[in-house]
């Protein structure tokens, strides 16, 4: 392999490695190797045959995605990839194995929006370009999958990425795993990262945000996979960076936040100020970070607080306790003396830390500087020296911030704890990565032991994938040899092992570093070869890591790993009266993690129980037991790695230390997972990669086989003679290291051979046009050259004299050859003009003949006229003689009619008058009746009265007998109380004798006011007595009253409430009365236009009959029973008169119908005004009364509900109206019937009999009506008479029963004429019938039957509202779209529904029409959401819910949406309501039905657009598949399973034609194509964007052949116009991007022009993913990229990589009246509505 021209890797001192190509063959025993280095150096580099120079990859595995993609898998193969991705491609993250490799880049990079997120969502791991979240998505995906726990392990150096790196893949799962509850779980796990980043990260001199302690974090997820809480542990904290900080360091950020706000007046009480006040934070000389706000940090750590529910009270005294340790960091230690110290009590910042502690300050000052030691005799107080009361003040402040930081912690997990049961988890582990530092002591020592333990899980994890992808692809399985790091964790915690005889070393109490030394020498100097002792130092150890080799300081171990602080210290701290200070020192503190109980942890030897409070654990045993725990919960979890790798250590952006990386990179096992791989098969194919790749080294015979796996076979046993090489899996190939290379070279060289062969093709081609193109111009001038040499050479006088004498030959033969020639062209056109004269001569002649031939045939003809001219004269004659005697005949019938009508009429005259006389007994009797009823009813009434006078008469009795008990009482009270004074005055007597005199007159006059009083008394019940009598009179009169009254109202309640309502409803029956006049004076003139119509069409049709018919035809037709039922004398002259009888009798009927007509309209006008009068007159009378009492006009008008009169009105306009439309029906119909022929004259006769048979029923049921109106009448005849016996007036009484009789006699006299009328008719109807029955079987026989017209409808489907929900259920929510669409109009559901809404609005029924649109809305929302993913039906309902709105605005009556209707449709607008409110709904729902629709669609076409557009080669023979690494495509498994152009283009032709289908507008549906362009062109420009494998000339020609498909696809089906188009032109532009020449100055002008739609990130980021294919493509080179980006620098764009996929486009619906007429629009049986009825 070592051959000329291939390329090697050597070392060099800079860059570690450097390449160079091979000048010469290397042979077997060369001890040099001749190589040119990049810069033209020639170089003979020395060798060792067992250890030749790595070889380099071709260029085309170069900057691939996977380092395991690589045919050489080395150290500097690694190194040279990460750094082209990196410096070149700006991509940070790369792929090695299982690993995923990012590098800090120093600088905010867009690629970790939501977009992204979503983006990489559901996604496999190996089909986007690497990313934090792909690693996040895959520990997601396998949690849900495989029900197993995860953990995401992310290490490396302080200042590479770790905190970042962990924050962002708790934010993916954050976003992607959304809770639907409202606790805003995952804003709170995310809350949890400032907050302990503030507490625990610190800047150092490698990084500005360094995590200074170990974090493993679960997020907990329930059964559907959401997050429900999490909880944190964490790992040795770096407590000594409290007290202490090198240069250019910093103590943690939140004592910098504290000190920054200082001067805020909520930390005014803490007394603190500037960082450089404290010894704490200035010891590293920078408080200050470039670029970072400590006050903005610490506003937004309050507010994470506050999101974790930890409220202000919680966060001052936190802040109490920070603030404390940065005063007593200032407390001034003064010496005394060598020995010993003290403690000023002034000290003012000791002061203000017991105050803030809640301490006694005396005790503080004595303890610092002293300790108390206690042995089995005595106790003795010890003074320290100042250096040791430094120490103990350090001490106790890291003591306060550990425990601070723990409980800090403790209550951030409370906050995220959760009530329900966890079903799974994903751990993210952030942890320090190895570290080897100039002077390494404690921390390091326990950081890199850490890392051992991590490194031999991880190799154990790689080493178990690779044995479980062998036996998946049943592949041999050979033991790898692979780094096991066990020896060194026994070395370090082992039985007897470095943490062991740490721990022995501080039980003792005189124990120091030293000692603990020495005794690591004596048990491991030459006895373990992983320990060394350093040459030059006693006072440090070497340990062999994984790694490297790093010496440790023993100085400071024992201190740091026992981490005590003096217990009087801790007792004064436990005394505290500030309760968080004292709950941290109690002797059983509660354990900050729920995790602690569950696992137990045994050590490597049986610990020792403490005796006494003193032997606590120490540092190091806590560590390696919650060391353990972790690896316990990682080899529980299926573990994703993260290594963080740090470019440099400058922090620049994209800068790359190829030695900072190159050991980061042998620290974090990333080398050796390239080494455990390289040792069996790296290099994984599958057969359809392989088979599309290597296609090109294949024969026809080998591609003539149809199994692909069989053909990859037989070319790699051809290509490949050592099988050892290679292995055949069941999916996959398996490579040796190089052998992918090898291929690649056969590969180029077959592509260098066939370019070869074509540019000598090509150049042979180009060589022979420009030889033939010479020749033909040697020739041309070569003839040209000849020419003139001749001519010069001729030209002379003979020459000269011959050249005249030939001219002159050529005048005479030219001249005669011409004349000859006009002498046979004159010949020629005098024969033909004699040919052609004669032709006409002969036509003429002929025609002459023709012409004498007709005038004879003329003369014949016009004879024979003129003969039968005077036969149809002489018939004429006869029909005239025929007429007369018709009209005699006539005559003499209506005499003899009018004969009839008058004996009729007194027959009708007497027996109205019998019917009037009954009528008047009748209703006699009835009043009689009614006045006995009355008569009882008066009699009950006084009845009633009476029994309530006499029971208030008992209750005024009752009433005087309680008036006298109460005088009773009254007497007995003023007995006792004379004598009461009489027992006084005795007593008063004997007692005062010299005051007798005094009370004698006292009691006299005390009688006299007794005798007084007594009188008062008897006079107030006589009064009371009179006042009974009074009160009872007033009581009978107003009884009277009362009963007058109550009469009174009863009779005026009734009426005036009936009176009311109709003085209400008078002014709507005067308009209706107008209507109806109006309407029938132009029924009127209709029937007299059509009346005269009508004459003059029968006198056609008569002349017609006279000249049509022949009375010997007929006669002929006729048989002899129809001749003798004719006529006994046989002639046809009574069958002529018959017709014109029945004609008469026609217009006749017609006549009295219209006088019939025009009597009953002014008989109901004259009823309707007779109404009206009397309506007048109640009303005049219930004004007097109203005026006379108006407490009764208030009490009546409650009672206005009742209406009695007002629906009989309503039904006599509306049988008006019914009969109006009657008329004009009938005249219409009898108007169309008679413009027929005769035959069809005795049909439409026939017909108008069976009218008249209707018309007699509908007179008969007006009879019925009227009969009905009368006994109506009747009865509010009787209620009026019932409430005029309760008025005073009876003048007004008679009045009213007068006008009722009156009105009553004539119904009756109307009724009689009605049927008189309907007698005429019948007899009339007879005649008729026995005249036209022998004309109908004569016409039969000649004509065919001619059929009756059909209805005509109005538009409207009559329906009852208790058929809504029948309605609904049928023909929205049980309706498939599949059995509507065929052989259907567009929008039939909608057009039936609006023909519902007309019929409510015709009925102007507002209730109706209500719930009619809400459950018709309601229907479609519920049919919408039960089918909320059915394609069809949204797209059905859209459909019709577009066209139902259309309908709503066509037929609202505004003019705007009117003026595309036909007269027609306008008469079937709307007429009462407004349902303008409704249209607005409707085009709410239908933007949601659309929005919906829309997310289906993209729901269904989503999967099939980046195997479609990217991923499908639509372009045979270019392939655009590169070698792959661990991380296989997905859609690269099986070319059988995956999506094509193909599957895209078939989707949209369904989706489109099930939207023409459901008769979807062309608008919307174009709307819809341009919404599912642009998700078809962001989709897929995202996944370029995200996947550089993509990047790539051939995969710029796949695309935009794919853009050519999809506007043929445009063209096909005409939507050219949606500007679906330009919603492409982003991808347009990136596939011209990907195919343009990268090189010069014009072509990045040409770019800047070109990429118009593309931002300057996106272009940006194409040019640096692009990828070459082959080794005749190049990449672009950094240079060119600045280039284009300085060019770009003046855009003014968005700086966003990621098209926003769920952008909506603004969706309109315009108005397009629909051309469908309601008339014509017929229900199908299939929709099960046969309950509606069409109007």
């Amino acid at each position: 392999m070592h051959a000329q021209y291939n390329r090697v890797w050597i070392p060099h001192n800079e860059e570690v490695w450097q390449s160079a190509e091979i000048t010469k063959n290397y042979k077997a025993g060369d001890r040099f190797l001749h190589v040119r280095l990049e810069d033209g150096t020639e170089l003979n580099y020395p060798v060792h045959p067992a250890a030749l120079p790595p070889l380099r990859n071709p260029d085309i595995l170069v900057g691939e995605n996977d380092l395991t993609a690589l045919s050489y898998l080395h150290e500097p193969a690694v190194l040279h990839n990460l750094k082209v991705r990196f410096v070149e491609s700006k991509l940070i993250y790369t792929y090695s194995g299982i690993i995923l490799v990012a590098i800090n880049p120093y600088k905010q990079l867009p690629i970790y929006g939501d977009a992204i997120i979503h983006a990489y969502s559901g996604q496999n791991m190996g089909d986007m370009d690497p990313h934090i979240f792909a690693v996040a998505e895959e520990a997601y995906k396998q949690m849900a999958r495989n029900n197993k726990n995860q953990s995401i392990i992310v290490s490396g150096e302080s200042g590479a990425g770790k905190t970042v790196s962990a924050r962002y893949t708790m934010r993916y799962f954050a976003t992607v795993s959304q809770s639907s509850s409202n606790a805003h779980v995952e804003d709170k796990v995310l809350a949890s990262n400032p907050i302990t980043e503030a507490v625990g990260n610190a800047k150092t001199t490698r990084n500005d945000n360094s995590s200074r302690f170990g974090k493993y974090t679960e997020i907990s997820f329930d059964q559907s996979y959401q997050i429900i809480g999490a909880n944190m542990r964490t790992y040795l904290l770096e407590k000594s960076r409290v007290v202490f900080q090198s240069e250019n360091e910093r103590n943690y950020h939140i004592f910098y936040q504290l000190c920054a706000s200082a001067t805020q007046p909520e930390f005014k009480h803490l007394k603190l100020g500037s960082a450089e006040e404290f010894n704490y934070t200035r010891m590293g000389g920078s408080t200050i970070i470039g670029g970072v706000d400590d006050r903005a940090n610490m506003v937004e750590t309050q507010k994470t607080f506050a999101l974790l529910g930890l409220n202000g009270d919680f966060q001052m005294d936190v802040f109490k306790m920070l603030a404390a340790i940065l005063h007593l960091g200032n407390v001034e230690i003064a010496a005394v003396g060598d020995e010993r110290s003290s403690i000023s009590l002034e000290d003012k910042h000791l002061s203000i830390f017991c105050e803030l502690l809640d301490i006694k300050c005396d005790k503080m000052a004595q303890w610092l500087c002293h300790r108390k030691i206690i042995t089995t005799a005595e106790t003795v107080i010890k003074p320290m020296t100042r250096a040791q009361a430094f120490n103990a003040r350090d001490a106790l402040a890291k003591k306060i911030y550990s425990h601070l930081f723990d409980f800090i912690v403790e209550r951030i997990n409370q906050a995220l704890q959760f009530p329900g049961k966890q079903h799974t988890f994903i751990g993210v582990l952030d942890i320090y990565g190895f570290e080897t530092f100039d002077v390494n002591s404690f921390e390091q020592f326990c950081i890199n032991y850490a890392n051992e333990k991590l490194q031999q899980q991880f190799n154990m994890h790689v080493f178990k994938l690779e044995q479980e992808e062998y036996m998946k692809e049943d592949i041999p399985w050979t033991l790898i040899d692979f780094y096991d790091n066990q020896p060194v964790i026994d070395l370090i915690e082992a039985k007897m092992g470095i943490l062991e005889l740490l721990d022995e070393e501080c039980l003792l109490p005189h124990g120091t570093d030293e000692n603990w030394l020495q005794k690591l020498y004596n048990n491991f100097v030459n006895k373990n070869a992983l320990f060394e002792k350093p040459r030059m130092s006693n006072t440090s150890f070497i340990v062999q890591h994984f790694a490297d080799k790093v010496e440790y300081k023993c100085e400071g171990f024992l201190e740091k790993n026992r981490d005590t602080v003096h217990e009087v210290l801790l007792e004064i701290l436990k005394d505290s009266k500030f309760h968080l200070c004292a709950n941290f020192f109690q002797d059983n503190p509660v354990s900050i993690s729920p995790f602690s109980s569950t696992v137990n942890i045994k050590s490597a030897r049986p610990v020792v129980k403490a005796p006494n409070k003193q032997l606590r654990l120490t540092v190091g045993s806590k560590f390696r037991s919650s060391l353990s725990l972790l690896m316990v919960t990682l080899n529980a979890t299926t573990p994703h790695y993260v290594r963080c790798i740090k470019p440099n250590d400058e922090k620049l952006p994209f800068e790359f230390d190829s030695k900072r990386v190159t050991q980061q990179l042998r620290a974090c096992g990333v080398l050796e997972t390239i080494r455990i791989s390289a040792q069996s098969y790296p290099s994984r194919w599958t057969y359809i990669e392989f088979f599309s790749r290597y296609s090109i080294l294949m024969t026809q015979q080998e591609l003539s086989i149809n199994d692909k796996k069989q053909i990859c076979k037989t070319v790699l046993q051809r290509l490949i003679q050592d099988h050892n090489q290679y292995q055949f899996g069941r999916t996959k190939i398996f490579f040796r290291a190089g052998q992918v290379a090898y291929l690649e070279k056969l590969r180029s060289d077959r592509l260098r051979q066939a370019c070869v062969t074509i540019q000598k093709r090509v150049r042979g081609w180009l060589q022979r046009e420009k030889f033939l193109h010479a020749r033909r111009a040697a020739t041309v001038l070569q003839q040209y050259f000849r020419g003139q040499r001749t001519l010069r050479q001729a030209i002379t006088a003979r020459t000269l004299k011959q050249t005249w004498a030939a001219i002159t030959i050529q005048k005479y033969c030219r001249g005669y050859l011409v004349r000859r020639l006009c002498q046979l062209i004159c010949v020629a056109a005098v024969t033909i003009q004699a040919y052609t004269r004669g032709f006409l001569a002969r036509k003429k002649y002929r025609k002459m003949l023709e012409e004498h031939k007709a005038v004879i045939i003329q003369k014949y003809a016009r004879a024979w006229l003129a003969r039968r001219r005077f036969q149809n004269i002489r018939r004429f004659v006869l029909n005239i003689q025929l007429s007369y005697r018709v009209q005699q005949l006539q005559k003499k019938i209506e005499e003899q009619s009018r004969e009839n009508h008058g004996l009729l009429e007194r027959l009708t005259s007497q027996a109205s008058t019998h019917m009037n006389d009954t009528d008047t007994i009748q209703k006699l009797k009835l009043d009689l009746e009614k006045l006995t009823v009355q008569k009882r009813t008066y009699e009950e009434k006084e009845k009633k009265y009476k029994e309530d006078s006499e029971q208030k008469i008992l209750t005024l009795e009752n009433w005087n007998k309680e008036l006298q008990e109460q005088k009773e009482i009254l007497e007995i009270k003023l007995q006792e109380k004379t004598e009461e004074m009489k027992e006084k005055m005795d007593d008063l007597t004997k007692q005062l004798f010299n005051d007798v005199q005094k009370e004698e007159n006292q009691r006299m006059i005390l009688e006299k006011n007794f005798q007084n009083q007594k009188q008062d008394y008897e006079k107030e019940i006589e009064l009371l007595k009179g006042e009974i009598k009074i009160l009872k009179e007033e009581k009978t009169r107003l009884q009277h009253q009362i009963q007058q009254e109550i009469v009174i109202q009863d009779g005026l309640k009734m009426e005036v409430g009936q009176l009311e309502k109709q003085a209400q409803k008078i002014p709507e029956l005067q308009k209706e009365i107008e209507l109806l006049q109006t309407q029938k004076l132009d029924v009127e003139k209709q029937a007299q236009s059509q009346k005269r119509e009508l004459r003059e069409k029968m006198s056609e049709v008569t002349k017609q009959l006279l000249e049509s018919y022949d009375f010997e035809d007929v006669r002929s037709r006729l048989s002899t029973e129809d001749l003798e039922h004719l006529n006994e004398d046989g002639e046809l002259w009574f069958a002529y008169e018959g017709l014109k009888k029945a004609t008469r009798v026609l217009e006749s009927h017609f006549q009295s119908q219209k006088e019939i007509y025009e009597k009953e309209i002014e008989g109901l006008n004259f009823k309707v005004e007779h109404l009206s009068q009397d309506i007048n007159h109640l009303q005049k009378l219930f004004r007097e009364e109203n005026d006379i009492n108006d407490g009764i006009r208030l009490e009546v008008s409650r009672l206005t509900s009742e209406n009695l009169v007002i629906p009989d009105l309503k039904q006599q306009v509306l049988e008006l109206e019914n009969q109006k439309l009657d008329l004009e029906n009938r005249l219409q119909e009898q108007t169309v019937k008679l413009k027929g022929k005769v035959p069809e004259v005795s049909n439409r006769l026939h017909y108008e009999l069976e009218g008249d048979r209707t018309q007699r029923r509908t007179y008969e049921a007006q009879n019925e009506v009227d009969i009905k109106e009368h006994k109506g009448l009747k009865v509010t005849a009787q209620e009026i008479e019932g409430l005029s016996n309760g008025l005073l007036q009876d003048k007004i009484q008679d009045e009213v029963q007068s006008k009722i009789k009156q009105e009553t006699t004539r119904l009756t006299v109307e009724n009689m004429d009605l049927e008189e009328k309907l007698d005429m008719k019948d007899r009339i109807i007879k005649k008729l019938e026995d005249q036209i029955k022998t004309l109908t079987r004569t016409i039969e026989k000649a004509e065919a039957h001619v059929p009756t017209l059909s209805k005509e409808y109005i538009g409207m489907m009559e329906y009852k509202k208790e058929d809504e929900e029948r309605i609904i259920q049928n023909l929205i929510l049980d309706l498939k779209p599949r059995g509507v669409v065929v052989n259907m109009i567009p929008g039939l559901p909608a057009h039936i529904l609006f023909m519902c809404v007309r019929y409510a609005d015709y009925l102007n029924d507002a209730d109706m029409l209500k719930s009619f649109m809400n459950v018709t809305i309601d229907g479609i929302k519920q049919v919408v959401k039960e089918h909320s993913e059915d394609f069809e039906m949204l797209s059905f309902w859209l459909s019709n819910t577009y066209y139902f709105l259309n309908c709503l605005k066509q037929y609202s009556g505004e003019e705007e949406f009117m003026t595309c209707n036909t007269p027609r449709q306008n008469k079937n607008c709307l007429k009462h309501f407004d349902l303008s409110e409704y249209r607005q709904i409707l085009s709410d729902l239908a933007i949601r039905i659309y929005h919906q629709l829309i997310l289906v669609m993209e729901n269904n076409i989503q999967p099939m657009i980046v195997p479609g557009m990217l991923e499908y080669e639509s372009l045979q023979g270019i392939s655009g598949l590169k070698p792959t690494g661990f991380r296989k495509r997905s859609s690269s498994r099986d070319d059988t399973d995956t999506y094509t152009m193909t599957s895209i283009l078939q989707q949209l032709s369904y989706f489109y034609s099930t939207m023409c289908q459901n008769g979807l507008d062309s608008e919307l549906l174009k709307q819809a194509v341009k919404q599912l362009f642009f998700l078809i062109g962001a989709i897929t420009l995202n996944s370029l964007f995200l996947r550089k494998d993509m990047c790539s000339c051939r995969k710029g020609m796949q695309i935009r052949c794919n853009i050519s498909y999809l506007e043929e696809w445009l063209k096909d089906k005409n939507l050219q116009s949606s500007n679906a188009k330009e919603t492409l032109e982003p991808l347009s532009q990136a596939a011209w991007l990907l195919q343009v020449k990268k090189i010069t100055d014009d072509d990045a002008k040409e770019i800047c022009e070109h990429c118009t739609s593309l931002s300057t990130v996106q272009i940006v980021k194409i040019l640096n993913s692009y990828t070459p294919i082959d080794d005749f493509e190049k990449r672009v080179t950094p240079s060119f990229v600045r280039k284009v980006q300085a060019m770009l620098n003046n855009r003014e764009d968005v700086p966003q990589l990621m098209l926003d996929t769920k952008y909506l486009f603004q969706v309109t619906f315009p108005f397009i009246p629909s051309p469908h007429a309601l008339e014509m629009i017929q229900v199908p049986s299939s929709f099960k509505l046969g309950f509606l009825t069409r109007v």
